[in-house]
């Protein structure tokens, strides 16, 4: 919101949860509903129509259809990590993308941010959010793996963040599939093997389904999971 006031919106002060917000959409051009996504339609629903006023969420997973029964709607869910206020509002300034739909208001909005819209369609949202989830939330999620899995060897999470860093500048100048070194990429599966018997079994799950994803950006080959119980039994033998 303090972005906003800086590109020369005035910004009412917030409502919040347990407040009556029967009368917010009176006198303002835009109402933002920033509640979670469960409880978009609740609030929308308790609202008091204003055929002046954009009514809009930003939910990433949802379309306009919980903004009944309000005739101006719209959404825009900022494609970006926003992990604090102070980070957030940074990040803002410096625009980034937003998943749009609805009222041209939101677009209008997001050029005055310095963002860039795209309009994503309602049957496809719920994958489009599926995909920031993974790109954000999942790569926190193995990036605590490393950490956990580091700190067995009596190493520490920061030795490990450059390598992250290269592997992501890979990605964005070759794409996924020319990106991907490493044993499943040479198809080097009895060291694939020999991390999932080093690791604990609650990290070796994680490992293996990554392992297999893997195996997907590389043609032809088998899938991680046969190819080490393959040579996991080789070994054996």
């Amino acid at each position: 919101m303090t972005v906003l006031a800086e590109k020369g919106w005035h910004v009412e002060a917030p409502v919040y949860r347990g407040d009556d917000v029967r009368g917010a959409a009176a006198g303002v051009d835009l109402l933002l509903i920033a509640t979670p996504d469960d409880a978009i339609r609740r609030v929308a629903q308790a609202v008091e129509p204003d055929k002046h006023t954009v009514v809009a969420h930003a939910a990433g997973a949802q379309s306009l259809d919980p903004l009944q029964p309000h005739s101006r709607r719209a959404s825009l869910h900022p494609l970006t990590s926003l992990p604090d206020p102070v980070v957030g509002a940074e990040r803002l300034r410096r625009g980034c993308c937003f998943a749009v739909d609805g009222d041209e208001l939101i677009t209008d909005l997001v050029r005055e941010l310095g963002g860039r819209s795209f309009r994503v369609a309602p049957e496809d949202r719920v994958l489009y959010h599926a995909a920031a989830a993974i790109a954000a939330n999942h790569l926190v999620a193995l990036l605590g793996q490393v950490e956990r899995v580091a700190a067995q060897a009596g190493l520490p999470l920061d030795a490990y963040l450059a390598l992250a860093e290269q592997t992501l500048a890979n990605v964005r100048r070759l794409g996924p599939a020319a990106a991907l070194t490493g044993p499943v990429a040479r198809g080097d599966w009895a060291t694939v093997a020999r991390h999932l018997a080093a690791l604990p079994p609650e990290e070796a799950a994680g490992y293996r389904a990554m392992a297999d994803l893997a195996t997907r950006l590389v043609p032809g080959k088998i899938t991680a999971s046969e190819a080490t119980t393959e040579s996991m039994a080789e070994e054996v033998a």
